[in-house]
């Protein structure tokens, strides 16, 4: 027998919950762990359409893409439209489960599945994330006088800064020359108020979990002689391989370089119809060979994927401004698909791990659920046929 759990660790395996971004919410939304389960039904979106036809399909479980409570609510009573959908799955027996921005950034994931139907190789995520099954880490660097270095990374140490695998103490040491004058106020340790002082000063570089941040710098604030030391922490990606790692986003390469106008037909032809279709900004005749794509919403990563070095980028939803501004700064080619259509064949992906893993049947529900039905272009005008 196989029950909503069982289903809920194969997607929870497949899409770390890890992995989601902050604002979003994942998982289990509605249904009894414990239930039986013969069919899972996938969607991109929980619409009232959508929750009728699992229950049609036979459904014991609906996944989807989208959150159906992303921004909260006060009620889910029967007369609202988030409540009728829910008093509908429960009612019906139906259990529901959304895989959101974790199964954009895990690998497969949402991204995978995008830059593979558009024949780009994916590789790099545009924004990597920590892989959730390698620790957390922090780089810091730290500026000491030579006569102090020992004692302030002992003490570092101690707190648990510099292990590395099996190797513990580990770090990185180089002598600059600092400076900095004292305003009024100030107990400096070398040097007088209001005058410059500059002195030789190491850096100590060394890596510690994120979870011994606060730990690591009470440690660098009790043993540094400095009243204020100057440091700085960035946060680390862990990937085995950056190609490999999560993350938001995917960059990769085409098998043969296109020209934009072929790109953006086959974008069109290889993704799931809309009414209004696929368009595109940059010169129709431009090759293409490296392409960006980030599934639905991507106009937050425009700068990002402007500094990639990529010839193109594929995502949904982007603004008149934003791409104006891009194209000017000399942004690459970007081309623009409905943002259903950029994560509906995620459904594919998804419905293929859960019967993998737990064999039971699945039914991929294809409701368009785009909320755009209609588009039109301008007729020619009469001036434009008429013959002199």
């Amino acid at each position: 027998m196989t029950e909503v759990a069982t289903i809920v660790r194969a997607l929870n395996s497949a899409y770390p919950p890890e992995l989601a971004e902050p604002w979003d919410k994942v998982g289990l939304v509605c249904g009894d762990p414990a239930a039986e389960v013969d069919r899972v039904a996938f969607a991109l979106d929980c619409t009232q359409e959508v929750a009728d036809q699992a229950v049609a399909a036979g459904a014991q479980m609906l996944v989807v893409h989208h959150p159906l409570l992303l921004r909260g609510t006060h009620t889910v009573a029967c007369d609202t439209p988030k409540g009728k959908i829910l008093h509908q799955l429960i009612r019906s027996g139906v259990a529901l489960f959304t895989a959101h921005t974790n199964a954009d950034s895990a690998r497969p994931g949402v991204n995978d599945k995008l830059a593979e139907l558009l024949g780009v190789t994916p590789g790099r995520p545009i924004a990597p994330r920590p892989d959730p099954a390698r620790p957390r880490l922090d780089h810091w660097g730290v500026h000491v006088p030579p006569a102090d270095r020992q004692a302030v990374t002992a003490a570092l140490f101690a707190a648990g800064a510099g292990n590395l695998g099996d190797y513990a103490e580990c770090c990185f040491t180089v002598t600059g020359s600092g400076q900095f004058c004292s305003q009024p106020g100030a107990q400096p340790h070398e040097g007088e108020v209001g005058e410059l002082y500059r002195a030789d000063e190491d850096r100590v570089e060394f890596v510690a979990k994120r979870s011994a941040r606060a730990a690591v710098l009470a440690a660098l604030k009790s043993a540094h002689p400095y009243e204020e030391p100057a440091f700085d922490v960035v946060e680390m990606v862990q990937a085995a391989d950056l190609n490999s790692a999560p993350g938001l986003g995917r960059v990769g390469e085409l098998a043969e370089a296109i020209r934009l106008k072929d790109f953006v037909q086959l974008v069109a032809d290889q993704l799931p119809a809309t009414s209004w279709g696929v368009r595109a900004a940059g010169d129709p005749d431009e090759w293409i060979k490296t392409v960006a794509v980030s599934s639905g919403a991507g106009d937050s990563f425009l700068d990002a994927v402007r500094d990639l070095g990529v010839d193109c980028f594929v995502t949904s939803d982007l603004r008149h401004h934003p791409v104006d501004e891009y194209r000017r700064a000399g942004g690459p080619a970007v081309i623009d698909t409905a943002h259903w259509a950029s994560e509906f064949p995620w459904t594919s992906q998804a419905s293929e791990i859960v019967a993998a893993a737990t064999g039971v049947a699945t039914t991929i529900i294809t409701e368009r659920t785009d909320p755009w039905t209609l588009s039109a272009h301008p007729r020619p005008s009469a001036a434009s046929t008429t013959e002199n």
